[in-house]
C-alpha cells in the first residue's frame, strides 16, 4: 500500500482519518471499556444508583463488578459467556454455508452473469442492483463485482471509475438494502437479542425482522444511486477517453464457461428446492415450523428461528452443486475443506466476539445498562419527541460513529445494551432500533478511509487512473453518502410514522408485558 498517493493532510476528512487511525483495534476498545465499566460500576454501587423496573416495580440497584460474586462469575462462567453470545452461533452457522458458495465461485459467477450482458442504457441500475444483492456474498462482492463494473463501463465507452463508484455504493453504501435477509441480519439481530433480553428475557431474535424494510430500501436506493452516478459523479469525472487497465495485463473478467453457466442454472434450481422444502415444513402435514400451541402472535416463532438454518442449507447446497459441476468440488473431502477454510477466516471475528460478549454480559451484571435505559427513556419521554424523530437521531448517530469505528458488529455491541431496552421502554421494538442503526451505519461506509475495503477500492480506481488518490475517492463517494443518508432518514421516519411491519411478525411498536 506504500505506493498509494495521498492528498494533503488537511480538512475534515483528513481529521477523520487521523482520529480513526489513533483508535485501538475494536478488540482492545472492548477491553478498555470493560476496565472502565468495572470502575464505574464500583462508583455507582457505592453511590446507591438505582431505578424502578417498569414491569415488576422492583428497585434495580447498580452492582459492583469488583464484588466477590461478580469476580467469581467472571472467571467461572468465561466459557459459557463466550459460547452463549447470541451472534456467535447465528454468524458461524450462516458462514459455514456462505463460505462454500463463495469459495466455489458460485456467488462470483452469479454477479458476473448479472452484469456482463447488461444493456448500455441500463448498465448503471443493473450494476447497482447486483451490488446490493451481492452484498450477501461479502468479500466476493468487493473482489469480483467492483473491478468488473469498471471493465464493463470502460467497454461501454463510459468512465470506469463511475462504474467502480456505482458498484461500491451498491455493495457497501446499500449494505442495509437487499431482497433477502443474510449474514448482516444474523449478526445484528444476535446482538439485538442480547440487548432486548436485558428488559425482556423472553424476547427471541428473528433474522427476517427487517425483511420488508430492506426490500423497500432496495427499490429506494436503486434510483438514488443511479441518479447520483449518471447525473453527478460521471459528469464530474469527465468524458472517458478510452484506454486499458493501468500497469497490468492481468484479465479482471471473462465470459462464463459452459460449466459455469450450467452450474449457475443448477445452483439456482437448488435454491428453489431449499425454499420449497421450507415452505413444505411450514404449511405441509404436521407443520413442524409452526407452534399451534403458542399464542397467535408467537405461532410463527419456530419458522423465524429456522431461517438461520435455512440460509445455511441454501448457501451450502447451491454452492456444493455449482462446485461439483464446475469441478471445484470433486468429493466430500473438498466440501469439508471449503467449510474449514470459511471458518479459518472467522478467526478475528471470534476474538472480537470474545471481548464483546464479556462487555455485554458484564454490563448486564452491573445493572447499569438497565438503569441507563430506564432513566434515558424517562428523559426522552419528558422531551416528548415523536418516535420517528428519535429513530432518525439514532440513524444519524450510527452514521457518524461509523466514520471512526468501521466494524458494524462492534458498534452495535456497544450501543445495543443501552439503546435497545431504552427504546423498548418508549414502545419502539428491537427490530425498529436495529433498522435505524443499520441504515445509518451503511450510509457512511463508503466515505471513511477506515473501512476495511477502502484501500482495495482505491487500488481498483488506480488501475485506470494512476493519479487517483484517497481524496479523489472520497470526493467521488460523498454525494452517494449524503443522498443515502437523506433517503434513509426519510424512510425510517415515514415507515415508523405509518407503523408498517418491518418484517414477518415484526412491528414498529412494542409493548412490554405488564406495562
Amino acid at each position: 500500500m506504500s505506493d498509494i498517493p495521498t492528498q494533503p493532510n488537511k480538512g475534515f476528512i483528513a481529521a477523520i482519518e487521523r482520529t480513526g487511525n489513533r483508535l485501538p483495534d475494536p478488540v482492545f476498545i472492548f477491553i478498555w471499556l470493560i476496565g472502565i465499566l468495572m470502575v464505574v460500576s464500583l462508583i455507582a454501587s457505592l453511590a446507591g444508583l438505582s431505578a424502578i423496573h417498569p414491569v415488576t416495580g422492583d428497585p434495580v440497584d447498580a452492582k459492583s463488578l469488583l464484588s466477590a460474586d461478580n469476580l467469581r462469575r467472571l472467571v467461572t462462567d468465561m466459557p459459557t459467556t463466550f459460547t452463549h453470545f447470541h451472534p456467535l452461533g447465528y454468524v458461524l452457522v450462516v458462514m459455514l454455508g456462505a463460505g462454500v458458495a463463495e469459495r466455489t465461485g458460485f456467488l462470483g459467477a452469479a454477479m458476473r452473469a448479472g452484469v456482463s450482458n447488461a444493456p448500455k442504457m441500463l448498465l448503471t441500475p443493473i450494476v447497482v442492483a447486483v451490488g446490493m444483492i451481492g452484498n450477501l456474498a461479502a468479500d466476493a462482492a468487493y473482489v469480483v463485482l467492483i473491478p468488473l463494473a469498471g471493465v464493463i463501463f470502460a467497454a461501454a465507452g463510459r468512465h470506469p471509475v463511475a462504474g467502480i463508484a456505482a458498484a461500491f455504493a451498491g455493495v457497501s453504501g446499500g449494505f442495509s438494502a437487499n431482497l433477502f435477509p443474510g449474514q448482516l441480519d444474523a449478526l445484528l439481530f444476535g446482538i439485538t437479542e442480547a440487548g432486548a433480553e436485558i428488559l425482556d428475557p423472553e424476547w427471541n431474535a428473528n433474522i427476517a425482522g427487517n425483511w420488508y424494510l430492506i426490500m423497500a430500501l432496495f427499490f429506494v436506493y436503486l434510483p438514488v444511486i443511479w441518479y447520483v452516478t449518471d447525473r453527478q459523479v460521471e459528469p464530474r469525472l469527465g468524458k472517458w477517453e478510452g484506454g486499458t487497465v493501468a500497469d497490468t495485463d492481468e484479465p479482471i473478467s471473462g465470459p462464463l464457461t459452459d460449466d459455469e453457466r450450467k452450474g449457475l442454472i443448477w445452483g439456482a434450481l437448488t435454491i428453489l428446492a431449499v425454499i420449497a422444502v421450507w415452505v413444505f415444513l411450514t404449511i405441509g402435514p404436521g407443520t413442524p415450523l409452526i407452534d399451534h400451541d403458542a399464542r397467535p402472535e408467537a405461532r410463527m416463532t419456530p419458522f423465524y428461528q429456522s431461517l438461520v438454518a435455512g440460509f445455511f442449507f441454501l448457501f451450502l447446497l447451491s454452492g456444493w452443486v455449482y462446485g461439483h459441476i464446475t469441478g471445484v468440488i470433486a468429493n466430500h473431502r473438498d466440501l469439508v475443506r471449503l467449510m474449514k477454510e470459511s471458518m479459518s477466516e472467522m478467526g478475528y471475528y471470534l476474538v472480537l466476539a470474545f471481548a464483546a460478549a464479556h462487555f455485554v454480559v458484564m454490563f448486564v451484571w452491573s445493572n447499569l445498562g438497565l438503569i441507563l435505559a430506564i432513566d434515558g427513556a424517562e428523559f426522552l419521554r419528558w422531551t416528548a419527541l415523536p418516535g420517528p424523530l428519535l429513530l432518525a437521531g439514532l440513524l444519524i448517530l450510527s452514521g457518524f460513529i461509523n466514520l471512526f469505528v468501521g466494524s458494524a458488529s462492534a458498534k452495535w455491541a456497544l450501543l445495543a445494551p443501552i439503546l435497545v431496552p431504552m427504546l423498548m421502554l418508549l414502545g419502539i421494538s428491537p427490530e425498529t432500533a436495529t433498522a435505524a442503526y443499520r441504515i445509518g451505519d451503511s450510509a457512511t461506509n463508503i466515505i471513511t478511509p477506515l473501512m476495511v475495503y477502502f484501500p482495495l477500492i482505491l487500488i481498483f480506481c488506480q488501475r485506470w487512473d494512476k493519479e487517483f488518490g484517497i481524496g479523489s475517492l472520497m470526493a467521488v463517494m460523498i454525494p452517494y453518502s449524503i443522498w443515502l443518508m437523506i433517503s434513509g432518514v426519510i424512510m425510517i421516519i415515514a415507515w415508523t410514522a405509518l407503523n408498517i411491519p418491518l418484517g414477518p411478525g415484526a412491528m414498529v411498536d412494542f409493548t412490554l408485558t405488564g406495562r
